[in-house]
């Protein structure tokens, strides 16, 4: 196993000389497991593999760890805007944004004839007029760059700056005028939410820049639905950390929490997909048997039998449906003896007091 971890520093943009890299960047991405990374570790550390698969990638967090461990890894996310994160982060070996690259970004350029979508269709939902024709740019410019790893990276950047100026960090409501009223606050940051555009978006590239290394090994990122992934060899080891659902049924849907970003990477198809009678302008068919509580325990079911041949590490929490007895007993129908793992985190906007837990299948 090729373990190393060293490459050339990397070109940082920004004001930063450190010559840094492999650091995984912080994210706002609602259910990161990033805060719990060291106690996944921990738990993992005495598994013998030597590749893997992240089946729910999300914000590669957990993908990136097993990276710099000099795993083959395989990221895999259903919806694009992750995928594009996968891609930036996990797959891509050595390729950055240039300085040159990201004025190109920001600014309008004459050879290029700019859309206004974001501008008329989201109007005085999530940014200001002025913020949404920047969005407008920056996204066509984005889409002209030929260099798939320098439009996953620059895209990487965007979500990120868009995320910032979120109050709660989401785009499930209409309330821009959280941020625009002239009222004592209790939660979020006001100064991170007027901070412009280009502020945020280089902020992330460099941070997306540090985080670009070669670990050796052939890492890739994917784009489906766990269950119909076609690898060519069982991974050695499966880690699944599907959306959650809670007791009285209700899920975290992450196809209704970043639909925005999911329909910028789909912006010349973005306005057929939007479903208009939301206030929000969600994206339509934003649910699938990971987010229903009829489906879920079949969808678990199947999947666990997909990789019956793999060691399978569950992240879950412990009052979600299925509850972990119900995961335990389906793992052990597929012939493998389980521990399980619980640790004190709880989740910053969680209203009760679920805590997370780790199953690993043997």
């Amino acid at each position: 196993m090729n373990t190393q971890l060293l490459q050339q520093p990397q070109l940082i943009v920004g004001r930063s000389s450190e010559k840094t890299y492999g650091v995984f960047p912080a994210t706002r991405y609602q259910g990161s497991k990033n805060k719990l990374i060291d106690w996944i570790q921990y738990h993992t550390r005495g598994l013998q593999f030597d590749s893997v698969l992240d089946a729910f990638g999300g914000t590669g967090s957990v993908a990136y760890m097993f990276k710099q461990q000099g795993k083959e890894v395989v990221y895999n996310d259903v919806l694009k805007f992750n995928y594009y994160i996968g891609l930036a982060l996990i797959e891509n070996k050595k390729v950055t944004l240039s300085e040159e690259d990201v004025e190109f970004i920001l600014r309008e350029n004459s050879i290029v004839s700019y859309p206004s979508f974001i501008e008329k269709t989201f109007r005085d939902i999530y940014y200001t007029d002025a913020e949404n024709h920047w969005l407008d740019v920056a996204v066509t410019n984005i889409e002209t760059i030929s260099d798939i790893y320098k439009k996953a990276l620059a895209y990487y950047a965007l979500f990120q700056a868009c995320i910032a100026k979120r109050p709660y960090n989401l785009f499930h409501r209409k309330n821009l005028y959280i941020r625009l009223a002239e009222v004592k606050r209790s939660f979020g940051n006001k100064a991170t939410w007027d901070t412009p555009f280009p502020v945020h978006f280089r902020r992330f590239v460099e941070l997306a820049n540090r985080a670009v290394f070669d670990n050796g090994r052939q890492c890739v990122s994917s784009c489906v639905d766990a269950l119909s992934l076609q690898l060519p060899q069982q991974p050695d080891v499966v880690y699944i950390d599907t959306p959650y659902i809670s007791q009285k049924g209700v899920g975290l849907n992450y196809f209704d929490f970043y639909h925005f970003l999911e329909g910028m990477t789909d912006y010349e198809l973005w306005s057929d997909r939007i479903d208009y009678s939301s206030k929000h302008r969600r994206l339509l068919n934003g649910h699938d048997q990971w987010s229903n509580k009829e489906t879920i325990r079949a969808a678990f079911m199947q999947l666990f039998e997909k990789y019956k041949d793999s060691t399978l590490v569950v992240s879950y929490r412990d009052d979600g449906i299925p509850s972990i007895p119900e995961l335990t007993q389906m793992l052990k129908r597929i012939g493998r003896e389980v521990t399980i793992q619980r640790t004190g985190y709880k989740y910053v906007l969680s209203n009760g007091d679920s805590r997370e837990v780790l199953l690993i299948a043997h």
